[in-house]
């Protein structure tokens, strides 16, 4: 079993870098026009200084450099599978002179240990699950790394249940050509778990249902 899920990681992984090879130059220029919810999300992680914040599936590191930005001190940390795209990240924040720690790995095997801390006081993770196959198994790797009195926060592409059917038929359509599956059941999965862990959730719909926050807290 564990041989099979190396491999799929490993396939996973080599997908990912196929699709960004060439994105990652026009990604934050063109995703701008449709991930929506991403600034309110890290404008509403409240984080103080010295705290320390993972992004898994942190791409290009934007929403990260973001967050450093509008809470300054931050401890930042990102994981992506794809190494293309924390190459752009890295280079990034090398310009910006930003400290922050890289991993490229698997996000449903996530481990703050290998970011050398006991645990993330804020987690993030923006338009990632819908690409993520095990999303669930990142849901639970998320919960797991979390310290005691920190925050899960999430967006991503909703139900569209508010929107014309002709409307939302397109647009998995079009997603579909970028390997993105809405995560319909999102909600309530995350409402599950919460319950499972005694934590609070707080779900917020964009635009008719085009995207959703969540956030999960003690």
């Amino acid at each position: 079993m564990k041989r099979e899920e190396t491999a799929a990681t490993a396939d996973h992984a080599r997908l990912m870098d196929r699709i960004y090879r060439g994105q990652k130059h026009i990604y934050d220029a063109t995703r701008k026009y449709y991930l929506f919810g991403r600034d309110r999300t890290i404008a509403g992680l409240d984080a103080r200084p010295g705290q320390s914040l993972l992004e898994l599936g942190c791409g290009t590191g934007r929403n990260l450099l973001l967050a450093t930005r509008r809470f300054p001190g931050l401890n930042l940390h990102g994981l992506d599978i794809s190494r293309e795209m924390l190459e752009t990240a890295k280079a990034r924040f090398g310009r910006e002179g930003v400290q922050a720690t890289f991993v490229a790995g698997d996000a449903t095997r996530c481990r703050p240990a290998d970011f050398g801390v006991e645990g993330f006081d804020r987690i993030m993770i923006s338009y990632a699950l819908s690409m993520i196959p095990d999303w669930k198994g990142t849901l639970d790797a998320a919960f797991d790394a979390l310290t005691p009195g920190g925050s899960i926060h999430i967006v991503d592409f909703g139900d569209q249940s508010g929107l014309p059917r002709w409307f939302r038929t397109l647009l998995r359509a079009w997603l579909a050509q970028f390997h993105v599956a809405p995560r319909d059941d999102m909600p309530a999965v995350l409402a599950g778990m919460c319950r499972a862990r005694n934590l609070s959730l707080a779900v917020e719909t964009i635009g008719r249902g085009y995207a959703v926050r969540a956030v999960a807290s003690a």
